[in-house]
């Protein structure tokens, strides 16, 4: 089986990956991370940056786990590519970060990670960054 992080660079990424290596290590479980948004002609605040995705496969390597990074700029959004994989893999849990939020920002704005907790058909831990 797999363990499926969905990985934003932003402190409740980190949290999620942090929280998938440890799950993977006890478990004996492969990883995946996986970092996907739109992509276009806007800058995307979603997908990791070059230097980090080096960062971060040189520190899955670094952890001894069967671990593979993922990066999908293909159109489409981040829960489509996650659902896909959820549906097309053996995935044991999806970890996601959380971020606070308020009451009328969650309203107006939606939030990915709700959207994955409604959709996908595998367990989700949800796990919030560590307060700065």
């Amino acid at each position: 089986m797999t363990i499926l992080v969905a990985y934003v660079p932003r402190p409740e990424g980190r949290a999620a990956l942090d929280k998938g290596i440890e799950i993977a290590k006890r478990r004996q479980e492969r990883l995946l991370v996986v970092n996907a948004g739109p992509g276009g002609s806007q800058e995307d605040t979603s997908l990791a940056p070059g230097y980090e995705v080096e960062q971060i496969e040189a520190m899955l390597e670094a952890q001894g786990v069967q671990a593979e990074f993922k990066q999908f700029v293909r159109g489409r959004d981040a829960v489509e590519e996650i659902n896909e994989l959820v549906d097309t893999m053996d995935i044991s849990v999806l970890v996601i970060g959380l971020r606070k939020r308020t009451a009328v920002g969650k309203l107006i704005l939606g939030s990915v990670a709700q959207e994955l907790l409604m959709t996908v058909s595998c367990p989700v831990l949800c796990v919030k960054a560590p307060s700065a």
